[in-house]
């Protein structure tokens, strides 16, 4: 049976997505992909604060979920 796959990832970046995932799954490892994507992140982190200002949710979130108890 062929499933139909509908979501609003880019093909270029799905394929990217399944090519990272089978490397990790056979445990292949390039440190050159690696710095590369490290890069990526951290350029895109840095548009995103300066985007949308720091988002500093977590500890509220934890103290929220700890004082729930």
């Amino acid at each position: 049976m062929k499933t139909v796959e509908q979501t609003t990832i880019p093909p270029e970046v799905m394929a990217a997505l399944r090519k990272a995932a089978e490397k990790a799954s056979k445990g292949i490892r390039d440190p050159e992909e690696m710095r590369l994507a490290c890069e990526r992140m951290d350029r895109r982190r840095e548009e995103n604060a300066r985007i949308f200002g720091v988002q500093d949710i977590g500890v509220e979130i934890i103290r929220e979920m700890r004082d729930s108890r």
